[in-house]
């Protein structure tokens, strides 16, 4: 049985990757998330999803909340059943693209969350798994008076 938390977004048109956004937004506000926490996990997510629907033909979303030692993240796996990454250590670098962008997808989203994993077999399909951890909640930091705004308090 999935947790309460769990959710599985499609991602097979622009108007889901609206949807999506909005979703990790909302989920990283009632996880405790501040506001840099927030923006970075979208654009992440943003990102992914994206690759989801432009490389892999469309796929989905699972996303969850998680607890580790008193410490609240959020778990996103993005899914698709395309044609599969050939050399996923090329597809990191920062500047490679197969898709004529800028070449910051992967790499870039890696650098905005925590915990960053990518498992890709040709003609099978990716899945990309992110986590990212709320650092109000972290042990042995003290986060009074956050307003949302990601700064700490005194």
């Amino acid at each position: 049985m999935k947790p309460a938390s769990f959710q599985r977004l499609l991602v097979t048109s622009d108007v889901e990757l609206a949807v999506l956004r909005q979703s990790v937004r909302t989920a990283a506000i009632t996880a405790g998330f501040g506001l840099v926490e927030q923006t970075k996990l979208v654009t992440a997510a943003s990102e992914l999803a994206r690759n989801t629907l432009l490389h892999g033909g469309g796929g989905y979303v699972e996303m969850e909340q998680v607890i580790s030692s008193a410490v609240v993240g959020l778990r996103l796996a993005f899914v698709d059943e395309g044609p599969g990454i050939r050399d996923v250590e090329q597809a990191m670098a920062d500047g490679w693209t197969s898709a004529g962008g800028l070449g910051l997808g992967l790499s870039g989203s890696r650098r905005l969350v925590d915990e960053f994993a990518v498992d890709s077999k040709p003609g099978q399909g990716t899945t990309v798994t992110v986590v990212s951890w709320a650092a109000r909640h972290r042990a042995g930091r003290r986060w009074d008076g956050d307003s949302g705004t990601g700064h700490p308090g005194p």
